[in-house]
């Protein structure tokens, strides 16, 4: 499966926000995008042209998909499932990005990024009711039960989130760090959405 492999980094820098891309260093003074907010490159620090309408969809795109972590061929089936749905296909389509299974194992507090979540899932570490389920694109219901495998919940990453408590999960989740166990309380809500992340241009930009 194709995929970035590049500093994660620069990808908060170009798209001008911080995407969370490498877990508790994103919230430290270490992070780049704190440290560094213009874009990368040699000239990333003068670049401040009036940026063009299909530039700014396009870096909305690029912005939602560099944050999930998922490449242009997926986006667009995303979308075209979005759009068949009632409802906003903008709101739809986030929607549907946040019940993937490596974003709810990172919510959960289960990965430290969404980038770690997903090669937990993919390690068979992510149980969904009872089941393993090492697919990251597994699309999630509401009063699925997620919860962290056996014979993983004893290694010493695991022990960790034990001890330390776990973090604060949406409301749409729960989390019981005792036992490494969640479920997913509703589907979640646009307001449930902590990127700050303007979907009418995504829209706009595939009606064309």
């Amino acid at each position: 499966m194709a995929r970035y492999t590049g500093p994660v980094c620069r990808l908060c820098r170009r798209e001008g926000a911080k995407l969370f891309l490498k877990g508790d260093r994103c919230y430290s003074q270490k992070c780049a995008f704190t440290l560094r907010p213009n874009a990368p490159g040699q000239h990333g620090a003068g670049r401040h042209g009036k940026m063009s309408e299909y530039g700014t969809q396009l870096r909305e795109k690029q912005k939602v998909k560099r944050a999930y972590g998922i490449l242009e061929s997926q986006f667009r089936k995303y979308f075209d499932i979005a759009a068949k749905m009632k409802g906003k296909a903008g709101e739809n389509l986030l929607q549907l990005l946040e019940r993937r299974l490596d974003n709810v194992a990172f919510r959960l507090g289960i990965g430290d990024s969404r980038a770690h979540a997903r090669q937990l899932v993919m390690h068979g570490h992510v149980l969904v009711n009872g089941k393993k389920v090492d697919i990251p694109s597994y699309i999630v219901e509401a009063g699925d039960q997620i919860a962290v495998a056996g014979k993983s919940a004893s290694s010493e990453y695991f022990k960790a989130i034990k001890e330390e408590g776990g973090k604060g999960v949406p409301k749409w989740l729960e989390f019981d760090t005792a036992t490494l166990a969640g479920k997913v309380v509703a589907i979640p809500e646009r307001d449930d959405i902590d990127l700050t992340i303007e979907e009418h241009l995504i829209v706009e930009l595939y009606s064309k």
